[in-house]
């Protein structure tokens, strides 16, 4: 069963174009890894300045998988790392129960 793990991004208006501008330069990063399904960045339109980020795995052991190697790889780095687009970081988990898709 698919589960999805949607992480909240608090992200101030003065920072929305950083952090755009940042998940496009990593475009593919994720794609490829074991159990991946989706990705989706949901800027917010009106009333919050939370950002959604939506993945979507084949289950918990290959999001867990990703957390551990390509992820934590990625957000580890040296002192000459740029200042958080980003304040704060909660997660979400959900497993999908149901789905449906557009009329063929």
């Amino acid at each position: 069963m698919s589960v999805v793990k949607i992480n909240v991004l608090t992200v101030p208006a003065e920072q929305r174009e950083v952090l755009e501008q940042r998940f496009a330069s990593r475009a593919g990063a994720v794609e490829g890894s074991d159990g991946f399904e989706w990705f989706e960045l949901l800027r917010p339109v009106e009333g919050t300045d939370q950002y959604l980020v939506y993945t979507r795995w084949r289950d918990e052991e290959s999001f867990k998988a990703w957390m551990e190697g390509p992820m934590k790889a990625a957000h580890q780095g040296g002192g000459d790392r740029p200042r958080p687009a980003a304040s704060g970081s909660e997660v979400w988990s959900f497993e999908v129960v149901q789905q449906t898709g557009p009329k063929a």
